[in-house]
């Protein structure tokens, strides 16, 4: 039978006289003792303490077995008493030297004076987390020593943070099993949330991509691809500033309902992006073109009449309340971003991060910087850890291939994802950006200059060209496809919007009011009016974004 704990600590002080280089791990056999003394008295009280407390945070082995014990029989609807375990225990050598049924029978006496299980517990977990510091701790000093300058003190940090970081969002630096009984109940939350909320994930604020994906997935990876010029960094700029709007309205109906918790957060989770092409001041200008629906090269260049700048002001003011932390640090590792992201998390409750774009990341091992398709492999589980050790949804931009350009039909595949067949392997959603007009562009010639001494031959192709592609241009040149080529979990398919070059914005191709979806994040009115092909007429013009 252990000793008391004054006992245990009156020896540990005459060790550590003895050999001052000697210090033994706290524990707590006391509390660990009440606590499951008083799921032994009552097993409701499992529920209290379920949430935080497993086998493993208890430091005397006897007491991790008891406690697993107690939950398979909870787990089978079964009563765990010092009757009932005594079967299971019979032939435990442990139990056996504390005292065989006698033990458990003493447990639960204790615990018919515990008031309070779950300070208890606290107890129990809070050094069972002290006990996994000093682990870590001393796994980082021994491999600091042993290294000899093998490893990158880089590497050895990240490994470190990453211990740390599953310690303090799990209460565990290691990987465990987890029952399918909590796993079905969060998925009945997450379908019973979808059914109120219309999407299960964080809204893309457009319909018809939440439609397809139920909106932007936990522990997802999200890869959206495309030619240059397409509108990568555009669209995932639209993504953001809609995700950072979905998470601060929610948020702020939430803080409504739990204004008398003191420990409800008030700061409104965060979207995190981390662009490897372009400043923080760009994507600044960009989102800033998109609120205020002025022309984004005019905001640049300054041709901004007086009341052009008072909405660029109270566009300013919009933008400053959005939960969005930009990281513009050129040629980044990804470790380095997993890093950031951990830290973004931690600080300011990450729920999406966007990274533009992938191939501009670069690798740690050694192998991987030799060999490009290696490389681009581990960046990609990089990716798809940081989206599953974080939870959250990963959105990470990519370059195609140039064969897209050597095809007829040059509406993206699978196959033209650029260096390496492991995106396509690690994402679960791949999505890609087709715009006809691009192509049409390209094609079109130069409008005949009448002072040019072959005007008449060039007026002669020019209109040439419009004959054969004049209506088809005229019908795409503001339409964008996005293509959802791989849904891991759910159905693949094609999605029309409208893109305004000029303001960097994307909205769906169908007005919201036609509709009747609360997600799009920009607003339409009646007034507005479409073609056939789904396309906004010349004398349309966006409204400013409200937040």
């Amino acid at each position: 039978m252990p000793a008391p704990a004054s006992k245990q600590k009156a020896a540990n002080d005459t060790a550590s006289a003895a050999s001052p280089a000697y210090r033994e791990a706290p524990y707590n056999l006391e509390a660990e003792q009440a606590a499951l003394g008083a799921i032994l008295v009552n097993n409701e009280s499992l529920n209290r303490i379920g949430d935080f407390l497993r086998p493993e945070h208890f430091y005397e082995p006897v007491h991790r077995r008891i406690f697993e014990a107690i939950e398979r029989f909870t787990d089978r609807g079964l009563i765990a008493t010092p009757v009932t375990l005594k079967s299971l225990f019979d032939s435990d050598a442990g139990l056996t030297e504390l005292g065989g049924a006698a033990y458990l029978a003493k447990l639960a006496g204790l615990g018919g004076s515990i008031l309070d299980i779950r300070s208890h517990a606290s107890i129990v977990y809070s050094l069972a987390i002290s006990r996994s510091l000093i682990t870590i701790g001393t796994d980082m000093v021994t491999e600091a020593y042993e290294s000899g300058g093998e490893k990158r003190a880089s590497e050895q940090i990240e490994r470190a943070e990453h211990r740390l970081f599953t310690l303090a969002s799990e209460g565990s630096s290691d990987t465990n099993f987890h029952g399918l009984r909590g796993s079905v109940q969060r998925a009945i939350e997450s379908a019973d949330a979808a059914r109120h909320r219309k999407v299960s994930g964080i809204s893309t604020g457009f319909h018809g991509l939440d439609n397809i994906l139920g909106g932007l997935q936990n522990s997802d990876l999200i890869i959206l691809a495309a030619r240059p010029s397409m509108g990568k960094t555009a669209l995932a700029l639209n993504l953001a500033f809609n995700a950072a709007k979905v998470l601060q309205k929610e948020h702020s109906e939430q803080l409504a309902q739990n204004a008398d918790n003191a420990d409800f957060p008030k700061e409104a989770p965060a979207v995190g992006f981390v662009s490897l092409e372009m400043s923080s001041e760009q994507l600044s200008t960009r989102m800033l073109a998109m609120v205020t629906a002025l022309d984004a090269s005019n905001i640049r260049r300054g041709k901004l009449a007086r009341e052009d700048f008072s909405r660029l002001l109270q566009g300013q003011a919009q933008l400053h309340t959005l939960p969005v932390f930009i990281d513009d640090t050129p040629a980044q590792t990804i470790a380095a971003v997993r890093t950031r992201a951990r830290r973004l998390k931690r600080k300011h409750n990450l729920s999406l991060l966007v990274v533009d774009y992938l191939q501009l990341l670069r690798g740690v091992s050694d192998q991987s910087q030799q060999n490009r398709v290696q490389e681009i492999s581990e960046i990609t589980m990089g990716l798809k850890a940081i989206a599953k050790e974080l939870n959250i949804p990963v959105l990470a931009l990519s370059q195609l291939s140039r064969q897209v350009e050597n095809r007829e039909n040059k509406r993206p595949q699978l196959s033209d994802l650029r260096e390496s067949g492991s995106i396509e392997q690690d994402a679960d959603v791949v999505m890609f950006i087709y715009r006809e007009a691009y192509y049409l562009e390209r094609t079109m010639p130069a409008t005949p200059d009448q002072n040019s001494a072959s005007y008449d031959i060039d007026m002669k192709i020019w209109e040439e060209w419009v004959v054969k592609n004049g209506e088809r241009y005229e019908a795409v040149k503001n339409k964008t496809d996005i293509i959802i080529a791989k849904h891991r979990n759910g159905p693949v398919g094609n999605v029309q919007f409208v893109f305004n070059g000029a303001t960097t914005q994307f909205m769906d191709a169908v007005p919201d009011y036609q509709q009747n979806s609360p997600h799009n994040a920009i607003e339409h009115t009646p007034t507005n009016t479409f073609n056939a092909f789904g396309v906004l007429k010349k004398d349309y013009e966006p409204s400013p974004i409200e937040l």
